[in-house]
């Protein structure tokens, strides 16, 4: 019996040891995950290296993608990544991207992009983009957009609160009646940002409904329709100054801290990784973090977020699910190292019962020896 009960700790010993080797990969994996889980530059390392590890072929792809959809500058992004991990390009495959990189910077393409976005407000490239911004900055585009949803909104049509709200936040900022602690630069740009995208029908479902409510209390009402009536953006200085009167700044606290966060990941990694960010981040806290991995990964942001969208910016798998990993890897444990004391106690116990059995077949023989001297005297 008490070698059944052996056999039955070793095979547990067994069963642990093997189990313990399939959960182990995930366990460390999962540990690794939720100790970076408030880092998200650590955090993206660690996705990224899992992602390129299983198919370093997604980097050439993406770039191909790229270029024949003639986003030059998502392929450059691609090319920093591929650097920066050690992913070898054919010469031929830099070569086209540099191509399209320099056609596209070109003097005559930029400057039609940037007078398209500073007459429309209408962002579609780098170029268009810096029109728009440069508009904003000279207040002509933030007049242009708070003029005409205003009029909407005084004739009671359909108004984008949104755009109405950033327009003359943006008119605030440059006139610096309001500035946030540190560089207006970035929160002038993030507002212009986010004003394109929400135009483009590009921002993100959690982002427009976080900011509609954001903005909802930003503008007087009765305010702004009075500086409306009587505005125009031919008369910018008089008309930026009646609407500014409009613009509540004790209300738009976290609305400014979002476009600043946005302008960040402008500055450090171009106009178009904003843009992606605000296409795939749902909340203000999701854009923080994609402002501290821009500032860490620069020129890659655009491929980090084209590889992993969302999953960039926050935990994809819950840390439920990952913590229940470390504690099936606990549970492993705890099983192996009970089945090597139940092995030992019954390896000892069977050894003893050995010894005894030996030990009282040796006394009895002992006595039968001493019992049989007698009669043999």
């Amino acid at each position: 019996m008490n070698r059944v009960w052996l056999s039955l700790a070793v095979a547990g010993m067994a069963a642990s040891a093997a189990v313990g080797t399939a959960v182990w990969p995930h366990a460390h994996d999962a540990g690794t995950v939720l100790a970076a889980q408030d880092d998200p530059v650590a955090l993206t390392d660690i996705r990224l290296s899992s992602t390129l590890r299983s198919n370093p072929a997604l980097v050439s792809e993406n770039i191909e993608a790229a270029l024949a959809s003639g986003d030059s500058d998502l392929a450059a992004s691609f090319v920093a990544l591929a650097r920066e991990s050690n992913i070898p390009l054919a010469d031929d495959l830099t070569k086209r991207v540099d191509d399209a990189t320099a056609d596209e910077a070109s003097t005559t393409h930029f400057a039609k992009g940037f007078a398209t976005g500073l007459v429309t407000g209408n962002a579609e490239d780098v170029a268009s983009l810096s029109g728009t911004v440069a508009g904003d900055l000279f207040v002509f585009g933030d007049i242009r957009d708070v003029v005409r949803e205003g009029k909407h909104l005084a004739m009671g049509e359909e108004t984008d609160r949104l755009v109405l709200g950033l327009a003359a936040a943006g008119l605030a900022v440059t006139a610096a009646a309001y500035v946030s602690v540190g560089s207006a630069a970035p929160l002038r740009a993030g507002l212009t940002l986010v004003k394109d995208t929400r135009k483009a029908g590009r921002l993100s479902e959690g982002l427009i409904e976080w900011a509609g409510r954001s903005t909802r209390d930003v503008v007087d009402g009765p305010v702004l329709e009075q500086a409306v009536a009587s505005g125009s953006v031919w008369r910018p200085v008089e008309t930026a100054s009646a609407i500014r009167a409009a613009f509540r700044p004790d209300k738009a606290g976290g609305l400014v801290r979002l476009a600043k966060d946005v302008g960040r990941v402008g500055e450090a990694a171009g106009l178009r990784a904003a843009r992606d960010t605000l296409k795939v981040a749902e909340n203000p806290q999701e854009i923080a973090r994609a402002a501290r991995i821009a500032e860490a990964k620069g020129g890659q942001t655009r491929a980090i977020i084209k590889l992993l969208g969302r999953g960039a910016l926050l935990l994809t798998v819950g840390a439920f699910n990952l913590s229940m990993w470390l504690f099936g890897a606990l549970l492993t444990l705890f099983g192996f190292l009970s089945s090597i004391k139940a092995t030992a106690e019954r390896a000892t116990s069977s050894w003893l019962q050995r010894s005894k059995a030996r030990r009282l077949k040796a006394q009895m023989a002992a006595q039968v020896a001493l019992a049989g001297a007698p009669a043999q005297g």
